[in-house]
């Protein structure tokens, strides 16, 4: 189960990644985050930057140290990492590693409703996301090429893991897609039929529930 956490906000375990360095001030932050592309690996929303700070200094995960000015510029403070925020890090680490969660994507959202299209517009949009996984899958093994021998491998793993996501995700649409081509899909008949006025939509939503009854 996951823990409850007081910053429950990836951009927390974002600043702790890069701030558990040397101490730094906000703006700072933000441009190694962005540098080392963060923003990549986690839903970072750069305008909770201050406000995320702030709740972690409330957490007692961060603490400022100083301030700095820069000409006119308004002052900077400037924030180090606690003990209390590098056991945070650890531990919110180990967690995401070690448990599984299920997260919602739009893909499965898209997956869930996919019968309000017909089958044959379902083989076409298929066969764009195919291609666009590609062109994505393409560029990845790219940048990793070009990065290999640059930067240890234990910085590139959780770019490794991106790939292989994509590349699953490609290989499962192209066989649903081929399913849906050949006809062996087992449900196209009725989808057809639904779309084709053959059949109402009360009677697929019995079906279905006649389904669930019976797995029950």
């Amino acid at each position: 189960m996951a823990t409850k956490r007081k910053v429950n906000n990836l951009l927390a375990l974002a600043i702790l990644s890069v701030i558990i360095e040397r101490p730094m001030h906000r703006y700072e932050i933000a441009s190694k985050l962005r540098e080392r592309g963060k923003d990549h690996d986690m839903d970072i929303k750069w305008g909770s930057l201050y406000t995320v700070v702030q709740n972690m200094v409330k957490a007692g995960f961060l603490e400022p140290v100083g301030s700095e000015r820069d000409g006119a510029r308004p002052e900077r403070v400037i924030y180090r990492v606690t003990d209390a925020g590098r056991a945070e890090m650890s531990d919110w680490t180990r967690e995401l590693i070690a448990t599984p969660v299920r997260e919602h994507d739009a893909f499965t959202a898209g997956l869930s409703v996919a019968s309000a299209l017909s089958p044959d517009e379902v083989i076409e949009l298929l066969g764009v996301r195919i291609g666009a996984l590609e062109a994505i899958v393409a560029g990845v093994r790219d940048e990793l090429a070009k990065l290999a021998g640059t930067l240890p491998r234990l910085f590139l793993i959780e770019t490794e893991y991106g790939l292989a996501m994509l590349e699953a995700e490609a290989a499962w649409a192209r066989s649903w897609r081929a399913e849906l081509v050949d006809g062996t899909f087992p449900d196209l008949p009725m989808w057809r039929q639904f779309h084709d006025g053959a059949m109402a939509a009360s009677d697929v939503v019995e079906t279905v529930e006649r389904g669930m009854r019976e797995r029950k």
